[in-house]
């Protein structure tokens, strides 16, 4: 699966649990105000419309989502003061970790991500240190498995896309250029299939591979440290294992 690492695969598996918490309510009721500056209406807002799709896959109640946009498009609280902002970093193995975030307070948010990274066997670094391992591209999340394969191929040569991954899922991941995801979602829409989910994504162009269980470890405690930080939007990281590493025993 190149340029799709093993990290990706786990956050995918997390999120269904993750999705119980308050703190990601909270991160994607965020996400919807700052999309919501550009307008309350998501007919006519792309970018509103994946993230309160994101949000309803992720349970949050439909009050929670109102609020959100009312706030995000100036009438009331303070999600206009929210800022995306973007930090890279180190892990163990030379292992490059891409955060986006959104904030209202820079200071707070480096001094919480410097000491998640310093407790956990990385460094935070300067901008710019590791952004040139991955492409920011569209992701396409649909019902698909290896029988529709065929079909799948059929499907892309009409649309903007780079290509495709199968994953074990059920579902098959399309990715094309960062300015097309709007125009891919709706294609493969129109087209008949499933969209379960879309979205931007920090892509691995390389990866680390990591063959020893305790730096798996220590490669995953971080990554955990930092998703789980309040301001934390996603992160992304060029990680992948040995095949042979049993990470359910870890």
């Amino acid at each position: 699966m190149a340029g799709h690492s093993k990290w990706s695969q786990i956050k995918r598996t997390k999120a269904v649990v993750d999705a119980k918490r308050g703190a990601v309510f909270t991160r994607l009721g965020r996400e919807i105000m700052v999309a919501a500056r550009d307008g309350a209406d998501p007919s006519g807002n792309f970018q509103l419309r994946t993230a309160i799709s994101k949000a309803k896959a992720a349970g949050v109640p439909a009050a929670n989502i109102e609020r959100a946009i009312a706030k995000g498009s100036g009438q009331g609280g303070d999600g206009t003061q929210l800022e995306e902002v973007r930090y890279e970093g180190y892990g163990p193995a030379g292992m490059a970790v891409l955060v986006e975030a959104l904030t209202d307070n820079r200071n707070r948010t480096a001094a919480d991500l410097r000491l998640a990274f310093s407790k956990n066997g990385g460094n935070l670094g300067e901008s710019g240190c590791v952004a040139y391992l991955f492409t920011h591209r569209s992701e396409v999340s649909i019902q698909a498995t290896a029988a529709d394969e065929e079909r799948l191929l059929e499907s892309l040569l009409e649309l903007d896309a780079d290509g495709y991954e199968l994953l074990q899922d059920g579902s098959a991941l399309v990715h094309g250029p960062f300015t097309s995801l709007e125009a891919l979602q709706d294609g493969l829409h129109q087209q008949g299939w499933t969209v379960r989910e879309w979205g931007h994504s920090w892509s691995a162009l390389s990866s680390v591979e990591i063959s020893d269980i305790d730096t798996a470890r220590q490669c995953l405690k971080l990554l955990d440290a930092l998703d789980g930080l309040d301001d934390v939007r996603s992160v992304s990281a060029n990680l992948d294992f040995d095949q042979n590493l049993d990470l359910e025993a870890s």
